[in-house]
């Protein structure tokens, strides 16, 4: 969420590089069959952190590749040897092209209602961005509301968080240009279609928060920062808007100057009475929360839960009664009731903690929607308001449910399922009838019936059982014959890996390749104590669970010795660098994207601070030394061969800086690793990942594949 306007001209400089530098570089392949990369500076910096000397040659290249003549004309290089290298990979164009073709149905998100409207976006298949549409009723005629594709030539600026007004008149959303984390937000009338001239900077991880009454909404702001694409952020603030004013004349609802690190989060009671803060200090779902009555006149706000040491997160209410999900004595997380006007400490346990972890819930109608994870698959229950188990929530099979957003009194709500091989589709749920129904589902472009799915579990080095999902062709699986796969991880963040589809793997898998996707410890499949042991200290165990998914791969003939490409981003990216450095003999290819590859300096950056939680910090001793064991950046084996590898970022990436992967390719390539690739592939106006256009997600995808298959084997066939 920042801001962004620095790019036409870098977009020009990144294209192409100097005419020197092109003819330095132009030569593909040194005699002796490696590549010759192009020349990065080395300099003399080296750091003592603990008595320990950190050589740091490449800190240049944290300098903004949109301003730094030398970084760009670098990245320009880089980007050209790496288009001379993927251009002509066999079948390359044969991915693409099917890649846009598995892309090529409609998609519906999920509705929202707001008043008698209903609002939902919607992709005819290949538009850069997605449109958002409204209905007039559940069945009423389809109206576009806004369309984003218009905003920019090279669809780089996406409609990102949108929230319609409670009587559905307005609509307030978030603009987000070139892939960056900073928001703009406007307000859109929703009856004549007129752009309102309230326009408000500098919005970063924000909820959009209406009040009850229309009149206005309450943001989370970050003060205009020097560097927009590199700045930390601290000093997040709460402000309330109200439609008509200027940005100047919002008022500060709550900030902590003395706590700069501390991150905001303000939500509204679906009936508009209770504003709710949440305050946090990092990623680790931990917060303290205060509340306020919205009366209309001087918001009051009063600590609700005093410190920073459990998980609560609001999932509905009824007058002063707030429901919430919560870990406080209970790692697998339950329900309770909280009055607003009284302490937390006089709460009401409504459901209990059950062995499975409770993933997300919701108030709709008279009752709870809850959603728990089970061997990372999604099972619902609906709940009375007084904890009675009322059924399972019917779900159209095995896969994962999202959504099942609601309002107290209203039954209404719509929720996505989507499987490995099937595509979301968006159904619709009535509390109290017990009814779903279909509202919309794609047109598929392929037969899922061709592919089959495994679950299945292999020992960690310590011995603890992690649970993998094996898709490939039912053919394929028929003929036990090995073949090249990829293996997909992330493990960290408490996020869970569960059913989800891609258009990108699909692609893959017709060619008659294996797709792994692997649970690891650090994720939120299992609760605290599985994230626990994958963060921090435990960090390792991470990189012991991907290492030893590899080696059960090869050794249960899922694959052959060379077959197998490993892939990750952000902090998977973060896992396939540190994975390859300890185990380069037992991985063909490897796809980093967007990761976090400097870990003595990644909480200098933007959102870095936020991953001391689950990372530690590098200010800190024993931190510091367990970064420094694993860091890709600081742990390129000199000497080893290594698999090929293919660096992925972009330029305008604020969550995760471009200079990780920079930095790390850099040294990958000044390194002596063997006769395999090492590239770096530099995106422009494209970010950590949300809003990257179509057009450009596929061709990252159609390069990272094929080459991918060219270095484990896999041959592209025109017609899978």
């Amino acid at each position: 969420m920042r801001a962004f306007r620095l790019l036409l001209a870098s977009l020009v400089l990144l294209a192409a590089a100097s005419p020197a530098a092109a003819e330095r570089d132009a030569g593909a392949a040194d005699r002796g069959g490696a590549l010759r990369y192009p020349v990065a500076k080395r300099t003399d910096l080296v750091e003592e952190h603990f008595g320990i000397k950190v050589a740091d040659p490449y800190r240049w290249l944290e300098n903004d590749v949109r301003t730094d003549p030398a970084v760009r004309d670098w990245v320009a290089r880089e980007n050209a040897l790496t288009r001379r290298s993927l251009d002509p990979l066999p079948g390359r164009t044969i991915l693409r092209k099917r890649i846009e073709a598995l892309f090529s149905h409609g998609r519906f998100t999920l509705p929202r209602k707001a008043g008698k409207r209903y609002f939902y976006g919607y992709n005819s298949g290949l538009e850069r961005q997605t449109p958002l549409y409204v209905r007039e009723g559940l069945n009423g005629a389809q109206r576009l509301v806004i369309d984003p594709n218009s905003w920019a030539e090279d669809g780089g600026v996406a409609l990102a968080e949108w929230a319609p007004s409670p009587d559905g008149r307005r609509l307030l959303y978030a603009v987000q240009e070139a892939g960056s984390d900073w928001r703009t937000l406007k307000i859109l009338d929703v009856d004549s279609g007129k752009v309102l001239d309230d326009r408000i900077e500098w919005v970063k991880f924000s909820q959009l928060a209406w009040d009850g009454r229309s009149e206005g909404f309450f943001y989370a702001r970050f003060a205009a920062p020097q560097e927009a694409y590199r700045s930390e952020n601290l000093g997040q603030q709460i402000f309330y808007h109200r439609l008509g004013q200027a940005q100047a004349q919002d008022v500060l609802v709550y900030a902590t100057p003395d706590r700069p690190k501390l991150g905001h989060m303000a939500q509204v009671t679906g009936d508009g009475r209770w504003l709710l803060v949440s305050s946090f200090e990092g990623t680790d779902p931990r917060r303290e929360l205060r509340v306020a009555e919205l009366t209309g006149g001087r918001l009051k706000l009063r600590a609700l839960v005093r410190g920073i040491a459990n998980d609560w997160r609001l999932i509905g209410s009824r007058g002063s009664t707030l429901y919430f999900i919560t870990d406080l004595d209970s790692p697998h997380l339950r329900v309770v009731a909280i009055d607003a006007r009284h302490r937390w400490r006089d709460l009401r346990v409504v459901v209990p903690e059950r062995k499975d972890s409770l993933a997300g819930g919701a108030l709709v109608g008279n009752r709870l929607i809850l959603a728990y994870a089970t061997d990372a698959q999604t099972v619902a229950d609906l709940v009375e308001l007084d904890g009675r188990r009322v059924s399972d929530v019917p779900l159209p099979g095995v896969g994962t449910a999202a959504g099942f957003s609601g309002r107290d009194g209203d039954p209404e709500t719509f929720f996505s399922f989507s499987g490995f091989v099937s595509p979301a589709s968006i159904y619709r749920f009535d509390t109290a009838t017990m009814r779903y129904d279909l509202f919309a589902r794609p047109e598929l472009p392929f037969d899922p019936e061709q592919f089959g799915i495994e679950q299945v579990s292999y020992p960690s080095k310590d011995g603890t059982l992690i649970p993998m999902t094996i898709i490939r062709k039912k053919a394929l699986a028929l003929s036990k014959t090995p073949a090249p796969t990829i293996l997909y991880g992330y493990g960290g963040f408490n996020i869970s890996l569960t059913p989800g589809y891609s258009a990108t793997r699909l692609a893959w898998l017709e060619q008659g390749g294996v797709y792994a996707v692997a649970n690891l410890r650090g994720g939120g499949e299992y609760g605290r104590a599985w994230y626990d042991a994958g963060r921090a200290a435990n960090k390792q165990n991470v990189f012991d669970d991907f290492i030893a998914a590899g080696e059960w791969l090869k050794a249960q003939g899922y694959t052959s010795r060379d077959g197998l490409a490993i892939e990750g981003r952000s902090n998977g990216g973060l896992l396939v660098g540190a994975v390859v450095n300890q185990r380069p003999d037992l991985f063909a290819a490897a796809l980093p994207a967007v990761g976090v590859m400097d870990m003595l300096r990644f909480d200098r950056f933007t959102a870095g601070r936020y991953w001391i939680e689950d990372y530690g910090s590098p200010d800190r001793e024993a931190d510091f030394r367990l970064l420094r064991a694993y860091s890709p950046y600081h742990n390129i084996r000199e000497g080893q061969d290594y698999p090929a590898i293919l660096v992925s970022t972009a330029d305008t990436d604020d969550r995760v800086v471009p200079a990780h992967s920079f930095k790390y390719a850099a040294a990958l390539q000044a390194a002596n690793l063997g006769p395999k690739p090492r590239l770096l592939r530099v995106d422009t106006r494209a970010g950590h990942g949300s809003g990257k256009p179509i057009d450009k997600l596929i061709e990252e995808y159609a390069d990272s594949y094929a080459f991918a298959a060219y270095h484990t084997g896999l041959k592209i066939r025109a017609a899978p």
